[in-house]
């Protein structure tokens, strides 16, 4: 034990030594703090000495979302003041032979060549990068800067409920800067919206046959991912790789499910899947050298995405309940016509997803079946669409269907003051042209605009790599080149 600490310390000595320190410090600070979605309070506690301890004007609303105020440097006092905004809380993920309690431990880093990342776990980056920024703007004393608002928002990655419950009049920012963007030579003018669907049913479990064997099928390996910056990649989604092998199984050997386990968060792309099964004895061996060969074949498909992935089957105790055969029949074909990845490209944007679907999470047990999806889109009609669709699928397998967590997509402004600052100094300190677009993840600044109008939003950010996954990582030298840039954007603000 004293050896790993020994070595965390070291970790995290080496980090707070990187360039630009006044970022790596407050990012190896904030990571030492638990921050789940919906568990933020000491996250929240964290935000609140930091901005007390500064002596900067510190305000907590309602919902939890922190606002913290820092006056205009000399000479910038006529500058319009800006909203600095990233949220508190971070995807959790790790792989399944991690062993890490995220509601307790601190993200374990290290650095590798130009990357930091995590042991086994998601690392926090995502928006956790842009939460250090802020905090080593808030606590600078020799940077020159317009007045400067930061706000820090909860529960962005499970259903943005912090920006919703950010209220009218709160904020006195013209202009905002979201901090959450992960390619550095992309700026951010728009995004998608999303929308939960849930379908939900309940079955009266049966006896196991007789004279069976049972055996757990395991897919892991897979790369994961954000399901919505990620979604156009064609990464396996291993709920579906299981329904695919389990629909094969039911077809040709009459096989039985007694439980699913699928997927976890539903803005992350399912990475693993196990299954427990149960095949007439007499069928067992050829339905072990079937599922061999239909993994194969899956694995092959799947080779240049998805190089690691790894199907098992193994024999186990048989269960003592199953499903019955027509909730099989009907939740199997369910998923499997069940829409998943990309459903339409942007008209407005070359290579921008505009619609998409992630069957994110199955669950089959104890009577009781769940499966939770996350609908994107720029186009609200077009989210509705493919809800709808999602919905009557499930429907037709006699599942209870519900819509919720819809929060609109960031309309694009060509026009805007702030997007031409940020164009002019790109061009200017890296002598390159930004890449303008839209993304397919969900941004706050499309619920932020609902109550703030007239703010002027653009969005930017560092490298980061597999946000989302265990394979999360973040460039240092593009940190490096986010500072350099955002001290030259807060140099040149609009008056």
């Amino acid at each position: 034990m004293r050896i790993f600490e020994e070595e965390k310390i070291t970790m995290t000595k080496n980090i707070r030594e990187l360039e630009p320190k006044a970022i790596w410090t407050n990012f190896v600070g904030l990571n030492a703090v638990p921050r789940p979605s919906k568990k933020e309070e000491r996250v929240i506690q964290f935000i609140l000495d930091f901005g007390k301890k500064l002596q900067l004007d510190t305000y907590k609303d309602e919902v939890g979302n922190i606002i913290i105020r820092k006056p205009a440097t000399k000479g910038f006092e006529n500058r319009k003041m800006v909203t600095l905004q990233s949220h508190l809380d971070m995807v959790h993920q790790k792989n399944n032979d991690t062993n890490f309690d995220f509601d307790v431990q601190g993200i374990q880093m290290y650095i590798d060549e130009d990357w930091v990342r995590a042991k086994g776990t998601t690392l926090g980056a995502d928006n956790g990068l842009g939460v250090a920024t802020i905090m080593a703007l808030l606590e600078s004393t020799g940077i020159s800067h317009p007045a400067l608002e930061a706000l820090f928002t909860i529960d962005e990655e499970t259903g943005m409920t912090g920006a919703k419950g950010l209220k009218a009049g709160l904020l006195k920012g013209e202009i905002l800067l979201n901090l959450d963007t992960e390619e550095d030579d992309e700026i951010g003018i728009g995004c998608a919206g999303g929308i939960d669907v849930t379908a939900e049913g309940k079955y009266k479990e049966k006896s196991s046959p007789i004279n069976a064997l049972a055996f757990e099928i395991t897919i892991k390996g897979l790369t994961g991912g954000h399901s919505g910056m990620d979604i156009h990649k064609g990464l396996g989604n291993a709920n579906k790789i299981m329904n695919r092998l389990l629909f094969l199984g039911s077809e040709k050997y009459k096989m039985r499910i007694s439980k699913i386990n699928g997927g976890s968060l539903r803005n992350a792309i399912p990475r693993e899947s196990i299954a427990t099964v149960v095949v007439d004895k007499t069928q067992a061996d050829n339905f072990q050298k079937d599922i061999a060969i239909w993994s194969l074949t899956i694995k092959e498909e799947k080779l240049l995405t998805e190089p690691n992935l790894e199907i098992t089957s193994i024999e186990v105790k048989k269960p003592r309940l199953v499903l019955p055969k027509k909730t099989q029949n009907n939740i199997l074909k369910a998923i499997y016509a069940a829409q998943n990845g990309v459903y339409g490209m942007s008209a407005a944007f070359d290579n921008l997803v505009e619609t998409s679907n992630n069957i994110a999470r199955v669950e089959v047990n104890n009577g009781k079946i769940s499966i939770a999806c996350l609908t994107r889109s720029s186009v609200d009609s077009a989210k509705m669409d493919l809800a709808n669709s999602l919905r009557a699928t499930f429907e037709l397998a006699d599942c209870k269907v519900t819509f919720s967590g819809d929060y609109p997509g960031w309309n694009p402004n060509p026009n805007s003051d702030i997007l031409e600052v940020l164009k002019t100094q790109y061009q200017k300190v890296f002598n390159a042209a930004p890449h303008v677009a839209a993304c397919h993840a969900g941004l706050e600044c499309g619920i932020l605009g609902q109550n703030y109008p007239n703010i002027d939003m653009i969005s930017f950010g560092p490298t980061i790599k597999g946000a989302h996954s265990p394979d999360e990582r973040v460039s240092i030298s593009s940190v490096q080149k986010f500072w350099k840039y955002t001290l030259e954007i807060l140099k040149n603000s609009p008056e």
